[in-house]
């Protein structure tokens, strides 16, 4: 099926694929609509603005909750966002 994940028996650690660049343009994207820098942002999740440079940076994972921290802070949809996510179709 066309955007559908891979089975969990081809999962790779991607931190460095296409899926995970797109994730953190995605998060830029959130970031910047919601006329944030990445101090203002640091601040609104009560954590210093080098956690914010590593996260949009590629250095730093995020997990789900964190995820759901992060877009709450955003003031967007977690749901939206993880689906514009999952069907991105790398070039």
């Amino acid at each position: 099926m066309p955007g559908s994940l891979p089975p969990l028996g081809r999962m790779r650690k991607a931190i460095h694929s296409a899926r995970q660049a797109h994730l953190l343009a995605l998060l830029r994207r959130e970031r910047k609509a919601a006329g944030l820098n990445q101090t203002a942002l640091a601040e609104r999740l009560g954590r210093p603005q080098s956690f914010v440079a590593k996260v949009e940076g590629g250095e730093r994972r995020l997990d789900l909750l964190e995820f759901i921290e992060l877009c709450g802070a955003l003031g967007c949809d977690p749901v939206a966002l993880f689906a514009e996510l999952a069907h991105f179709e790398p070039a």
